[in-house]
């Protein structure tokens, strides 16, 4: 949100040709909170962001709604105080719990996993131990622990959308070994059944298709402004698309590989059976 919002500050700046320390001025602000602005490195007023709308000539009052909406989410993105917070070993992960906290809905496709708020216990510590990152069986204990208190999100008064996309070897891989597996699976059958749930498979028969090269997980929020937010996380690092064409291009993938996959009705008869090949 920060960076998405920064960069459309700095894209306003240049087309007015005004100087990041003119702008400093206008806000009482050093040259040097201007750049922090544009980069996204610090949360933003809303005076500040009308002031430099106002001195930039952007009259679109609709414009400048969109970008106080994303400095609102920013904010409470940057300054949520939930559970997570308080959880030493959630690590990266302690961003996209935040960001899944406040949103409305969750598309994710998995290549070789099982969706983290789809987790059992056990799978989730299987996953944790073969990682070879945490020794301490206390670390473990907690980085189960977090995985497990984001599957609240699932349940409530107002219930976490996620629509998951899944690739058949996700649901063959013995993470754990197979009472493991096969319990994982009987949770999956379970998630299923909630009607905030939509769960498909991309069997293997479907050969190439659009999101081959790896996952990710589209994130969504209410507010009608709000653009959506895609989390890429591979094994050295962890990128975040905020920008509105990006995560479109995301969300067009999405739907084509969600277009291949097996319906749900299909999807739960596929996994039962692994189930019960196991």
């Amino acid at each position: 949100m920060g960076r998405r919002l920064g960069a459309e500050l700095l894209r306003l700046r240049d087309a007015a040709d005004v100087t990041q320390q003119q702008a400093a001025d206008v806000i009482n602000a050093t040259n040097s909170k201007i750049v922090k602005m544009e980069r996204g490195w610090v949360p933003m007023r809303d005076p500040d962001i009308r002031v430099l709308c106002e001195f930039y000539g952007l009259g679109d009052r609709k414009a400048v709604a969109r970008l106080l909406e994303l400095a609102k989410l920013d904010r409470e993105r940057r300054k949520a105080k939930g559970w997570w917070q308080h959880s030493p070993n959630a690590g990266a992960l302690a961003e996209y719990i935040a960001m899944e906290d406040v949103a409305h809905r969750v598309r994710t496709w998995q290549l070789s996993l099982i969706p983290g708020l789809f987790q059992t216990a056990e799978y989730a510590r299987s996953l944790a131990v073969s990682d070879g990152v945490w020794e301490d069986p206390d670390d473990i204990d907690r980085i189960v622990e977090v995985r497990m208190r984001r599957q609240e999100r699932l349940r409530g008064e107002h219930p976490l959308q996620v629509y998951a996309v899944i690739w058949e070897a996700a649901l063959r891989q013995l993470v754990g070994g197979p009472e493991v597996m096969r319990a994982q699976l009987e949770q999956l059958l379970k998630v299923a059944q909630l009607p905030n749930v939509r769960l498909q498979v991309l069997p293997f028969r479907t050969g190439g298709h659009p999101c081959i090269t790896g996952p990710f997980s589209i994130i969504s929020f209410a507010e009608t402004e709000a653009v959506d937010v895609v989390h890429v996380d591979s094994i050295a690092s962890t990128v975040w698309v905020e920008n509105e064409a990006e995560s479109a291009t995301y969300s067009t993938f999405f739907d084509r590989t969600a277009r291949l996959s097996l319906a749900q009705h299909d999807a739960v008869l596929l996994i039962d059976r692994i189930r019960q090949e196991i």
